[in-house]
């Protein structure tokens, strides 16, 4: 039987990994700016992350009647059932892994404290602590079985396709011992927190011959560790983000239209509720603006986040606003916002696998301020809340309040260039 505690495992992330979460090609060189926060990021998780893997094996596996149970606890997981099943699996180890409450603590400092580039990289990096603690997880795994004539399945986690993220709590209640029963804990919507951890079971089987293993049943081709003595085939494809956050990266699609000349009455002293660093930056790399021939405004903008649990997938999606013209004080006249075209993200957020039906019709039904002059939203009282997904209502009305400030902003200081000409 195998069951540990580690405290102060390994964080040496590789560099590829980091870049790879980034949005980055392997091969990619930092400029300088990049370079600097990248090592910051480094640095700072070396002096006050606390990492952790907790892991324990239960021989106490049943399969039947289309579910699997562990110790008495049933799951539904279909895609686990059959992965088991295949590899004739008689254990499952239980794991749990954690980057620690420090790094997103410190995350939220750096958003409040109008520092969205560090904010990013430190996000990202403590993404790729949790994949390289997962990752470590499985090599000891892999160590562990080897040793005793056994092998190690590819792990899978609640919220993965085809498991629901509703059973997280039930695989938290197995797995956490009192010494780290402090450290995590379950939201009502199925996220972990702290947010950068993940939940994990690991097949294990004596019937997966190493010389003819289906490729399907090894965690080999998706483990990044380099100096693995048990690999059985090379790494070979990308995995999901195991966690990220919402993306800071240009999109270059931005569209220009033609410049409005009319006079508005924007309020152009700059009441915003985001740092004007995170407007100037979305309002370049974000946003899209066209001026129709009667001088309304067509925006889309695309907001780019991750779900809160369920490995922070990402997704996009677009907000698309039409104002009247600047003579008509830029009235809303239309608002949607709806998944980008060929995002599949979206479908791994708690509410959407709960019920995509009802959450995309509630985002659909959701338009504040429409009928308003664009300049209410600076005085529009909403609640701060910058998490990533869509699942909550509090959430979706920050998002549409940023996308709002977002227009405004570069409507107001286009205005402003022209009047100083």
């Amino acid at each position: 039987m195998i069951e540990l505690l580690d405290t102060q495992p390994d964080t040496n992330i590789q560099e590829d990994e980091y870049k790879r979460l980034l949005g980055y090609p392997r091969d990619y060189e930092f400029p300088e700016r990049s370079r600097e926060l990248a090592d910051w990021a480094r640095q700072w998780y070396a002096e006050n992350g606390r990492p952790w893997i907790y892991a324990r094996q239960t021989d106490r596996l049943a399969v039947r009647n289309g579910r699997f149970s562990l110790e008495g606890v049933e799951f539904s997981s279909q895609k686990v059932l059959a992965l088991l099943r295949k590899a004739q699996a008689h254990a499952v180890i239980m794991v749990a892994v954690s980057a620690g409450r420090e790094c997103e603590e410190k995350a939220r400092q750096l958003w409040l404290e109008e520092k969205p580039d560090e904010y990013f990289f430190l996000e990202i990096y403590g993404s790729a602590v949790v994949e390289h603690l997962i990752t470590a997880a499985g090599a000891r795994g892999c160590a562990w079985a080897e040793q005793n004539g056994m092998a190690i399945l590819p792990h899978y986690s609640p919220g993965y396709p085809e498991w629901e993220i509703a059973d997280q709590h039930k695989l938290l209640h197995l797995i956490r011992p009192e010494r780290i029963r402090n450290e995590i804990r379950v939201l009502e919507t199925g996220m972990l927190q702290p947010k950068k951890s993940l939940l994990a079971v690991f097949g294990v089987t004596q019937h997966i011959d190493q010389g003819r293993s289906p490729r399907d049943l090894l965690p080999c081709e998706s483990c990044s560790m380099r100096a693995c003595q048990y690999r059985r085939v090379p790494y070979a494809r990308s995995r999901n983000q195991t966690e990220a956050v919402i993306r800071l990266q240009p999109h270059g699609d931005r569209i220009s239209g033609s410049t409005a000349r009319d006079e508005s009455n924007l309020d152009r002293n700059e009441k915003y509720s985001i740092n004007v660093r995170a407007l100037q930056k979305w309002s370049r790399e974000r946003l899209q603006l066209n001026v129709l021939a009667d001088r309304s405004v067509q925006a889309r903008f695309r907001y780019a986040g991750t779900t809160c649990s369920n490995l922070g997938r990402p997704f996009e999606y677009d907000y698309h606003v039409t104002l009247a013209s600047a003579a008509e004080g830029h009235r809303i006249i239309a608002m949607s916002c709806a998944p980008a075209p060929g995002d599949t993200g979206h479908a791994f957020m708690c509410e959407y696998i709960r019920s995509a039906a009802a959450l995309e019709q509630v985002i659909a039904n959701e338009k504040p301020l429409l009928g308003c002059s664009l300049n209410e939203v600076l005085n529009w009282n909403r609640e701060f809340s910058p998490s990533g997904c869509f699942c909550v209502a509090v959430s979706r009305k920050h998002k549409w309040g940023l996308v709002l400030e977002v227009i405004h902003y570069a409507l107001a200081q286009d205005e402003k260039r022209r009047n100083a000409v």
